[in-house]
């Protein structure tokens, strides 16, 4: 496979300069599907650490082929990352290009397919999507409403095949990029990339920069490309809440012995209004929203009735006036809950502890460990004791209410000023070569939901940043029956030719 796919890169006709960009990326693209299929068929989740390592040989070659230097740069946990730079034209400067190639866990039995590292194609009719042949991705018109749905596909292995074909169409097209075009792919971003600091410690110079760009993340649902200034932090933490020593039959304590999976309830309860907004005393405190900022929020083009559809519910929570608002507070979900088992395994007890796992979203005024802290405080208000472990014998006889609190991993949250100059850079790129080669305006959005490890980068390498997503944005990443529209594929090869094509002032 591997030979078929080199032959088509090097044998395939060159692309017409005389071509929109439209045509020759769709001519590029539809050479380019079986190495992204091929990508897609490999495992990625982090916790394996041979498949992490296929998977960066394959990236390695791909770049290699292409006239990339490269490199594997590994770390003590056995996953390398792939490094990989190609020279712009003269006085060319530098821009570093950030994505990863891990995913999320799978779990096999959620997915409308036979198994997630075999991607299928799809397209939708009568409201539900149909599997179809591959070779659909090879007709001529291409139907650019077509998916392909495999873990990764969005998320983030859709992002580095744009950047992979926009390269394959600028050489064919007779151009050189206007800018050294250096590459850091990323193995462990979905656990919170443990690594990341110490390799950019190490391989500083190697790293270094004028600006760095995020190909992560959904474009806006407008179509139009899409540039985002910066990103939340996350802080993670389980909350434990302890009941009887063990679990109890249910007929002969219920009644006595408190449930802890009730006490939980009341306890999450407490922490948040029916409207979403958080009850937790200065939780908001941080965030003082401008009249400037609220028009640089309300500038972007959200269909909300859309958006509310898509998601199925029927009103939204009222942190914020509006999406972009909702998303400059601090979050606090609950992203997991358990105590004793459910379904077919259920038994008739009094459980002997609930868990909650919790995620906050925090932004660059409202630090992580701020959250928590504010958090743990009333968890405290509420008249729990707080302990380290499973309670002892002596602080179960001692206190009434106990659980633990735990923080875990935390990353920071990262802003650029929309006026800075990567944007203006960015911006100038989009505008100059499009779909139809005419000038459109981006969107820009002050700060996206989701999180990347843009801070480990941007202190250890005192780069100015900007994320360039590129995705669908009902892609489902993270989640079953994860996906990448064909049409994405496209425009977003589109944006990556365009921002390679203009030189860094």
């Amino acid at each position: 496979m591997r030979a078929v796919l080199c032959a088509l890169i090097l044998l395939w006709p060159l692309l017409s300069h005389t071509a929109t960009l439209r045509e020759a990326v769709t001519e590029q693209a539809q050479r380019n599907f079986p190495e992204m299929l091929e990508l897609l068929s490999l495992p990625n989740v982090a916790d394996r650490p041979a498949d992490i390592q296929r998977n960066a040989r394959f990236l390695e070659s791909a770049f290699s082929r292409r006239g990339f230097k490269t490199r594997l740069i590994d770390n003590p946990a056995a996953r390398p990352a792939v490094y990989a730079e190609l020279a712009g034209g003269p006085g060319a400067k530098a821009v570093l290009f950030y994505s990863h190639f891990d995913g999320q866990p799978v779990r096999p039995e959620l997915w409308s397919q036979k198994d997630p590292f075999q991607p299928v194609v799809k397209e939708r009719r009568d409201g539900s999507w149909h599997e179809v042949p591959r070779e659909r991705l090879f007709a001529r018109p291409l139907d650019h409403e077509l998916r392909v749905f495999a873990r990764s596909a969005s998320d983030d292995k859709a992002p580095i095949m744009m950047l992979l074909t926009a390269i394959d169409v600028m050489k064919a097209r007779g151009d050189k990029p206007a800018i050294t075009i250096k590459v850091l792919l990323d193995p462990e971003e979905e656990m919170g990339s443990p690594s990341l600091a110490g390799m950019v410690e190490r391989h500083r110079e190697l790293l270094d920069a004028e600006a760095l760009v995020i190909l992560d993340g959904p474009a806006h649902s407008s179509g139009r490309p899409t540039l985002v200034f910066g990103n939340r932090g996350i802080a993670q933490a389980t909350l434990t809440v302890y009941g009887p020593r063990h679990a109890l039959h249910s007929g002969h304590y219920g009644n006595y012995a408190p449930n802890p999976a009730f006490r939980l309830a009341h306890l999450l309860a407490s922490m948040k209004a029916e409207d979403g907004r958080v009850l937790i005393p200065d939780y908001y405190a941080c965030i003082e929203l401008t009249d400037e900022d609220r028009k640089e929020l309300a500038a972007v083009p959200d269909d909300e009735r859309a958006l509310l559809k898509r998601i199925g519910v029927s009103r939204a929570e009222r942190v914020g006036g509006n999406y972009q608002e909702a998303l400059q507070y601090p979050s606090l979900n609950v992203r997991g809950m358990s105590s004793a088992a459910t379904g077919e395994k259920t038994t008739n007890i009094v459980p002997s502890e609930a868990v909650a796992e919790i995620d906050v979203r925090t932004t660059p005024e409202c630090d992580g460990r701020r959250q928590f802290e504010l958090i743990r405080r009333h968890i405290e208000q509420q008249g729990y004791e707080l302990v380290e472990g499973p309670p002892s014998d002596e602080e179960r006889a001692r206190h009434d209410k106990l659980a633990t609190f735990t923080l875990h991993s935390v990353q920071a949250a990262m802003r650029m000023p929309m006026d800075a100059p990567v944007g203006a850079w960015a911006r100038a790129a989009l505008g100059s070569r499009t779909a139809n080669d005419q000038p459109v305006d981006p969107v820009s959005i002050r700060m996206m939901g989701g999180t990347v490890p843009v801070d480990v980068l941007v202190r250890a390498l005192d780069l100015p940043f900007l994320t360039v997503p590129t995705v669908n944005s009902d892609n489902n990443q993270h989640a079953s029956d994860e996906n990448l529209r064909i049409g994405h594929f496209i425009s977003g090869t589109e944006t990556v030719v365009s921002l390679l094509s203009t030189r860094y002032p």
